[in-house]
């Protein structure tokens, strides 16, 4: 399964990416609000950053004006995804977007018929939420699931990407399902490679060694 981070902080996203796990970024106008920068100076840096799809998220809610916003985008680097609503118009601009190469991630996806219709609309990926489904009490990676199921179906080459991510076990449930992409909040990004066994492992070890008196480093240097 693939790691998209969703942020649109380029700390974070230097960070994630120099341990070599990330495989691209998402954003939204929210996320990027949050920096108090300049749009295109965020988006642009991010690409920098990141060599994997950074998706980019149109603001009109038209066809004609999606392509506009679209067209803008896609000059800014060349590893742009441009970001959709899944609706009447957002899958029209994707269909038109994805014909002309573009890769397009079609968002606010929350039910598995809205992600036979990206599909079908030549959707690069399509983004369910499970986290709001799972915050008016629905199950969210049941979405994930009955998304595979369909795409199974079919010789579909839209990819499955799990946004709204909240917890750790939503990760876990989406790669157990299968899913093709985990966008993930840096908190929870974090938390993956966190277990108290670990920390209770390390701190014996290390109160172990320095009982020895000894020091790798020091030693080198006496050679």
């Amino acid at each position: 399964m693939k790691f998209f981070i969703d942020t649109a902080d380029v700390d974070e996203i230097r960070d994630f990416a120099a341990t070599g796990l990330l495989d691209g970024v998402t954003t939204n106008p929210s996320l990027v609000a949050k920096t108090g920068r300049d749009f295109f100076d965020v988006v642009r840096e991010i690409c920098d950053i990141v060599d994997g799809p950074v998706s980019a998220e149109v603001t009109a809610t038209d066809t004609d004006g999606m392509l506009v916003e679209a067209d803008v985008l896609t000059n800014l680097a060349p590893n742009i995804t441009v970001k959709v609503p899944l609706t009447w118009d957002g899958l029209k601009a994707c269909r038109a977007l994805t014909q002309a190469g573009t890769m397009v991630n079609v968002t606010l996806c929350f039910s598995a018929n809205q992600a036979l219709l990206a599909a079908k609309a030549g959707a690069t990926f399509v983004s369910p939420f499970v986290g709001r489904l799972d915050d008016i009490g629905q199950d969210g990676m049941q979405l994930i699931d009955e998304i595979m199921d369909v795409y199974a179906n079919y010789d579909f080459e839209t990819e499955v990407l799990v946004a709204s991510v909240r917890t750790t076990q939503h990760v876990f449930q989406a790669a157990k399902i299968g899913a093709d992409v985990c966008t993930v909040p840096p908190s929870v990004l974090r938390q993956l490679s966190q277990h108290a066994l670990t920390d209770k492992g390390l701190d014996a070890f290390l109160s172990d060694w320095q009982k020895t008196g000894q020091s790798i480093v020091g030693r080198k240097a006496a050679e």
